[in-house]
Formats: C-alpha cells, structure tokens, sequence
C-alpha cells in the first residue's frame, strides 16, 4: 500500500468522496500524459525512425500496441524517468540529442506516478491535521506538480492556502559553486529544461487552474527566495537538481515549514549535487528528522 494509500480523505461537507477523488485522479492521469499513450507512442516511433534511420512498419503506427513504445512509456510514467532520443550520424555514430527530449516528453510533470501520489498523500495529512502553510515547488519545469497543488486545493473546497511556483523559467544557473562543477544543465546544454514563465501559465490556464491563489517566483532562487513574502510553509518541495539551488531553498524557505510540515526533495539520489547540499543542511541545522524514499531517488521528512 503506497504512502498516498494510507492517508485519509478530507472533504468539505458539499463533497462527495467519488467528486474529489475522481477529478484529482483524471488530474493525474492528464498529468502524466496517461490518456493518451498511444499518441505521444506514434511521435516517439516517428521520431526515432527519422533520428536512428530505421525503416518503420506503418503498421506500426496504426497497432502501437505490438510495438515497445506502449511499455516505455508506462514505465517513465511510473518510475518519473525521462526518454532521450538518440541520434546516429552518417558516420555511424550514435549520440544523444538532448534539445529532443522536450519532443519525446509528453507529460507535463517529470515526477511519476509514485512521487505524484506521495505529494497528493503530503497534501492530505497537512489538510486533515491542520498543518498550517502554503505550498511551493522550487524549480516546477512545466509546473506540473504545482497545477496539482492548485487542483487539490480547488477539489476540497480549500481557500485559505496559495501554491507558489518558483522557477527562473530560463533553465538551471550554469554551475558557479565547486560543488556543482561537471553539472552543467543551464539552458545552452539542456534547452528541454527551460520552459518559459508564459507557457507555464498558459498550462494553468489549460487545466482552468490559474488565478490568485497561484503566485510565481520568477528568477534565480538565490534572488527570489529570501525575501519571498511567504509567511508559513506546510509543503515545501524542492526540484533544483544542483547544489547551489537546493542549499539557496532550504537556507530561505526551511524555517519557514511549519511543525508537522513536509520537506521533498526530488533528487536526492539521483545528482550527487544535491544530496551533498541536503546533508550539509541537515547536519548544520542538527536535524534529526528521519529521511523515508519515495521511489529510488526522492526523499522526504517531516519537520518535528
């Protein structure tokens, strides 16, 4: 039974259960690109046709579901991986072609269904037990996570609490910090994680989700953070892959989680960068929260 599983439902007494859990289901779903699989399955086999120079059975665009494109795609969807295409030159080479990966991502939230459900079962727990606070994602690419956020709050009725969506929405900072030397992800190496503040918002839009209780931090987080007119925090998750992002967010934001909130933290495992500001944070501060996985990667813990 998975941590989202074990959470009770709450509802406002208009509400009927099926109401809110269905429509936050259907949420996800739209999220993570899960209703229509066999589309985005036609653009990957297309595009990988084109990219590796294989033939393609038309057929196989027409039955995608003798094909392996199906399958992986269910995969990245569970596990929040991500496809990259691959590219073999004349001369036989293969190489990766990272400017591609925003064509072959059909979701709008690179979290996966595990880390969707512990965020929806985060969200829950703090309403049911009257954890005070807003919620915010640092660092949202597409703003999928924080979309969910909004439609949680817009499902249950609740208006005394914001979703705060900060992002530079022009990519990751090249590296500046010795911590962060090798990981390069600034927009002229990962264009595919540069999603404008306008297209964000125009997703809120798409999902009738945007309006005064969505607010933006627009900029570096080392200049939007400290002086964000934040007041208190119940869910605090941070998506800033390097070291420098993920230390600028807790030094800012940590204190302002309250007793009982959550803290998530997207990459723990996956970028040394990360992990390594996450450690030095917590042994400073002296926390002994304990930490719990989500999934391989992502952790989280609750603030005593």
């Amino acid at each position: 039974m998975s941590f989202f599983d074990k959470t009770k439902k709450i509802l406002t007494p208009n509400q009927s259960e099926s109401t809110a859990d269905r429509y936050l289901s259907l949420l996800k779903k739209a999220l993570l690109n899960d209703l229509n699989p066999e589309l985005e399955a036609r653009l990957l086999a297309l595009a990988h046709s084109v990219l590796t120079r294989d033939p393609l059975d038309p057929r196989e665009l027409i039955d995608m579901r003798e094909t392996v494109w199906p399958k992986l795609i269910r995969e990245v969807r569970e596990k929040g991986w991500m496809i990259e295409m691959k590219e073999r030159l004349p001369d036989g080479r293969v190489i990766p072609r990272p400017d591609l990966r925003f064509l072959s991502e059909g979701a709008h939230t690179m979290m996966g269904r595990k880390r969707l459900d512990h965020l929806h079962g985060c969200l829950e727990t703090v309403c049911r037990e009257g954890v005070p606070g807003d919620f915010i994602e640092t660092g949202v690419w597409r703003g999928g996570g924080t979309i969910f956020m909004r439609g949680f709050l817009a499902a249950h009725g609740i208006a005394d609490r914001v979703v705060w969506v900060a992002d530079s929405f022009e990519g990751l900072p090249p590296p500046t910090l010795s911590q962060d030397a090798g990981w390069d992800f600034s927009k002229e190496r990962a264009p595919s994680l540069a999603i404008g503040l306008a297209e964000v918002k125009q997703l809120f839009e798409r999902y009738d989700l945007l309006d005064d209780r969505v607010r933006f931090l627009k900029g570096w987080f080392r200049d939007t953070l400290p002086t964000a007119p934040i007041a208190q925090l119940a869910v605090l998750r941070l998506d800033g892959d390097l070291y420098e992002s993920t230390m600028d967010a807790l030094e800012s934001l940590y204190d302002k989680v309250a007793p009982g909130g959550y803290v998530i933290i997207d990459d723990y495992k996956a970028l040394a960068p990360c992990e390594a500001a996450v450690e030095e944070f917590r042994k400073r501060r002296g926390i002994q929260a304990g930490m719990s996985f989500i999934d391989s990667t992502a952790t989280f813990w609750r603030k005593p």
